[in-house]
């Protein structure tokens, strides 16, 4: 799907792309970037897809999706707190 279709499904159900993401439990940015794109993923299209056409025969979809108990994707990438992109090597002992 194209990601002005998204978009376009989004404003059928009344939501923005933070609100999807929340919604979804993803990070809105990870959502948004599929702008860059132009298309989004297969699974991001039916879930925009579903939620509009339930959202126009004034079923409750906030309801349904919160029933499914979702966890937030964890981040990609070796990085730990207070360092930017990871510490992936062992720290080397130079006699300092």
């Amino acid at each position: 799907m194209s990601y002005d279709a998204f978009l376009r499904e989004l404003a059928k159900a009344g939501l923005s792309i933070r609100k999807f993401a929340e919604l979804i439990e993803m990070n809105p940015n990870s959502v948004s970037n599929y702008a860059r794109l132009g298309e989004v993923p297969d699974k991001l299209a039916i879930i925009a897809a579903l939620v509009a056409e339930m959202s126009a025969q004034s079923l409750d979809y906030r309801a349904v999706i919160s029933r499914l108990e979702l966890s937030a994707k964890k981040p990609r990438g070796g990085a730990r707190v207070g360092h930017f992109g990871g510490d992936r090597q062992v720290p080397l002992d130079l006699g300092q």
